[in-house]
């Protein structure tokens, strides 16, 4: 094992290269087969560490490559009013990699400590190897309100017979069957397991993954595809550039160009209209419940009893007279009434709120000096007898695995409002659809997805994307609203318990083997 080998720079710059190799499993580019050369190739590392910091400095350097080409697209944000958020620059690019790479890190060094204690020889070191990996991931996705971005697991959104496994056991029991299989081939040259018995295990790992993709290939065989009757949507995507979205001399330009798109009749002439109208977030740059002109304007394009679903910004005073912002979703009818809103549960630090206010007196990116607060949720809104109940998600809150929905008041479809237009063409947009598609598998729920330059779109209760609107392209989609299937899915009944189970499985099992050898 040559990695094993080297020492100094050249373990951790080979430890920066696999991580950033990782990421190319990932949305845009989904190149899952290398993940069989990055986490062997980070065993091998740490088989040279002779020491828990050596551990930790290997797992750290893996988890900054990755996360330095991963979230590259973050820094775009700033570049929106550049002269504002410089400082911020370099904080964004580097510092957040930073951070996130604290959790592979451990997750190294928990790795190398049980090892020292004689857990994970031979065809355990891979099955301790991943459940070392997967605890730590979960735990980044919960920690400081989370950040689950990029979960290995998001690799199969291209491979959805397999991608179904995420309804049995989530995105993180999906993760840890891929690092399990992707981490085998270290076996190969470990003296304490034989070739034979290592290929083997590595056999027995394609074929969990080829039992898996039997499973999910004739779950989607039985696929309901029957749209809810009597709903029609129209999703508006103005793509407006954020360098101009909140400048004050455009604003009224803006949301006319979402009123024309609106109006505008089919582009299939014999299609029925559409009677849902969905804007995306913060497509309105008003306070939509304080203007009665801004609501009459809205109603002028909602068809004779239908609805329009957007996003815009909401404030209103607490008992004790302090005022408040909300990053809301606001559903007005036909007579220009709002019938219906939601606020924000889960707002982006720094960008929608700065953590530790009293003590850093900056602005958040986002809010032109008014942070949100939050509201309560996850929610479920019930607007209509036609239209079927609805868990609302406004940007990054569709991230989050186990948090879209309220499970005592069960919706019927996931509707994400965001804005990707802070990032420009990156990887990002991508990123974050892929990870909305992710969850309306989990849930077992159709998802809606409008974003003011893309990628928006309409995606199945099994992950299939239905209609979809590029990133940077203007214009909208008009279609139905996939039927949910009956009853929920393993997942949405009992969370990540199942993942739970088979964390300390792996760990019982490669514990386990120190005293069969």
């Amino acid at each position: 094992m040559r990695l094993a080998a080297l020492s100094g720079w050249r373990r951790l710059a080979a430890a920066a290269a696999l991580g950033g190799l990782a990421t190319l499993a990932l949305p845009p580019v989904d190149a899952l087969p290398v993940l069989l050369v990055a986490f062997p190739g980070l065993i091998w590392l740490l088989e040279g560490a002779r020491s828990g910091r050596s551990a930790f400095a290997i797992g750290w350097f893996f988890g900054f490559g990755h996360h330095l080409l991963g979230l590259y697209w973050i820094s775009a944000a700033l570049f929106t009013d550049i002269g504002r958020f410089w400082w911020a620059l370099p904080l964004s690019a580097v510092g957040l990699p930073i951070l996130l790479a604290m959790f592979s890190g451990a997750a190294t060094l928990t790795f190398h400590a049980l090892r020292g204690r004689g857990a994970g020889g031979g065809l355990a070191r891979p099955l301790l190897f991943a459940a070392c990996w997967c605890l730590w991931e979960w735990l980044r996705g919960h920690v400081l309100t989370g950040f689950p971005w990029n979960l290995i697991g998001y690799g199969w959104v291209g491979v959805l017979p397999v991608l179904q496994t995420a309804a049995l056991i989530g995105i993180y029991g999906l993760t840890l069957v891929t690092v399990l299989v992707a981490s085998l081939p270290a076996a190969l040259p470990d003296p304490a397991s034989t070739p034979r018995r290592a290929w083997a295990g590595f056999a027995a790992g394609l074929a969990l993954l080829a039992a898996l993709g039997g499973w999910g290939t004739w779950r989607l065989a039985g696929a309901v595809d029957e749209p809810v009757p009597g709903v029609r949507l129209r999703l508006v995507q103005a793509a407006i550039d954020q360098r101009l979205k909140w400048a004050p001399a455009e604003r009224v330009q803006h949301f006319q160009s979402h009123l024309a798109l609106s109006a505008a009749p089919p582009v299939d002439p014999s299609a029925p209209p559409p009677n849902v109208i969905i804007w995306p977030e913060t497509a309105v740059p008003f306070f939509v419940e304080d203007d009665a002109r801004v609501r009459q304007a809205l109603a002028s394009v909602i068809p004779s009893g239908g609805l329009l679903i957007t996003g815009a910004p909401r404030t209103d005073l607490d008992t004790s007279g302090e005022r408040h912002y909300y990053n809301s979703l606001i559903a007005v009818d036909g007579s220009g009434a709002v019938v219906g809103s939601f606020d924000k549960f889960h707002l982006v630090p720094f960008g929608e709120y700065m953590p530790l206010r009293r003590w850093v007196p900056v602005d958040a990116i986002a809010t032109n000096g008014a942070e949100f607060s939050p509201g309560p949720g996850p929610r479920t809104l019930h607007l209509g007898t036609d239209l079927p109940p609805l868990s609302p998600l406004i940007c990054y809150e569709g991230i989050f695995p186990g948090a879209v929905i309220d499970g005592t008041d069960r919706p019927q479809w996931l509707l994400n409002l965001t804005n990707d237009a802070w990032y420009g063409h990156t990887a990002g947009p991508h990123q974050h659809f892929a990870i909305n598609q992710v969850r309306a598998v989990e849930e077992g729920l159709p998802l809606v997805r409008v974003a003011n330059t893309g990628i928006s779109g309409v995606v199945d209760a099994y992950g299939r994307v239905q209609q979809l609107l590029g990133l940077g392209e203007r214009g909208f989609i008009d279609t139905t609203l996939p039927k949910a299937p009956q009853g929920a899915t393993p997942y949405a009944r009992i969370r990540d318990w199942m993942f739970g189970i088979l964390l300390i499985a792996c760990f019982f099992g490669s514990l386990v083997s120190r005293y069969h050898r």
